[in-house]
């Protein structure tokens, strides 16, 4: 602590009274002049300033001592007293909710794969009343297309009754047989030329185009569409098994106009006998058949004007 002692001397020294200028004015002209010691004031200072700083930790460590005490009691509650006792009534609530809330998604889970299963069911049997529909409307379009033909035969079928054998067809001025009837099974071309002349006919000779298109008419309206087309066919009078290439009606007339389908006659597996089939196009309906193949036929005969 020495050369702080002898910087206060040395500055004492400056500011003494002995070293003050003469020519001043004196501060103090009618009173005694005060002699103050700055060593005095400064040791003084000091002290209040420790003395300051020591109450200043004192209350410091008063607060701290204080949160402290506090921070303990709030641990406490919150872990033993009433707020740990809040939350844990909370946490309880909360989880007693979430099982709650568990429970409820796995019913509606269930509920769910019902109403699943159950609209699954319901399209299935609406796809299968949607597709026995349809099948009903196509019975009744065939129904209704029966009864239109029939109607429209009515004439035919009262002409023949005058001039044709029961269950024969009076039309173009002849009388015809179609064995549209399922108890007729198909057969082969001289078993159905047989057939028609036990009956006092002929298989039928389609030398008009007349002819032709009425036959068509009647094979078209009564044609099954569950059946393959070429199971469809009929046959008719017409045949080139004395020259190949050369189709002759059985009266021996020479074919001078044809009806045939793209490709036709094309004599694949020796196909010598001609068959007529319902086509929406009229003018290729003919094929050339095996004669053994099996058919249903068109007969043909002369009608009976001597009951008129």
């Amino acid at each position: 602590m020495e050369p702080r002692e002898n910087a206060f001397s040395t500055y004492n020294k400056l500011v003494s009274h002995d070293e003050i200028i003469e020519d001043e004015p004196p501060l103090y002209p009618s009173q005694e002049k005060p002699q103050v010691s700055l060593t005095t004031v400064r040791s003084n200072s000091t002290v209040s300033h420790y003395k300051l700083l020591l109450v200043g930790l004192a209350v410091l460590a008063v607060i701290l001592l204080v949160v402290d005490i506090g921070l303990g009691v709030y641990y406490y509650k919150l872990s033993e007293g009433k707020i740990g006792r809040d939350i844990g009534n909370e946490f309880t609530k909360v989880q007693g909710s979430y099982n709650a809330a568990l429970q409820s998604r796995e019913a509606a889970k269930e509920q769910l794969e019902k109403e699943i299963k159950h609209q699954r069911i319901t399209k299935w049997e609406l796809d299968h009343q949607l597709r026995r529909t349809k099948d009903y409307e196509k019975q009744t379009e065939k129904l209704q297309l029966e009864i239109a033909t029939l109607k429209s035969h009515l004439p035919m079928l009262k002409e023949g009754c005058r001039h044709c054998l029961p269950g024969w067809t009076f039309m173009n001025s002849l009388c015809y047989f179609f064995p549209f009837s399922d108890s007729y099974s198909s057969t082969t071309w001289l078993d159905a030329r047989a057939f028609c002349k036990r009956h006092g006919g002929d298989l039928a000779v389609i030398d008009s185009i007349e002819k032709h298109l009425a036959i068509m008419n009647l094979i078209n309206n009564y044609q099954d569409p569950s059946r393959p087309i070429h199971q469809s066919g009929f046959w008719i009078a017409l045949r080139d098994v004395d020259e190949e290439g050369t189709w002759r009606w059985v009266d021996g007339t020479r074919l001078s106009e044809g009806y045939w389908n793209d490709g036709e006659p094309n004599n694949t597996n020796n196909e010598d006998c001609g068959a007529i089939y319902p086509r929406n196009n009229p003018f290729k309906a003919w094929n050339d058949a095996s004669c053994t193949y099996h058919l249903k036929w068109i007969c043909e005969m002369a009608p009976n004007f001597q009951s008129l």
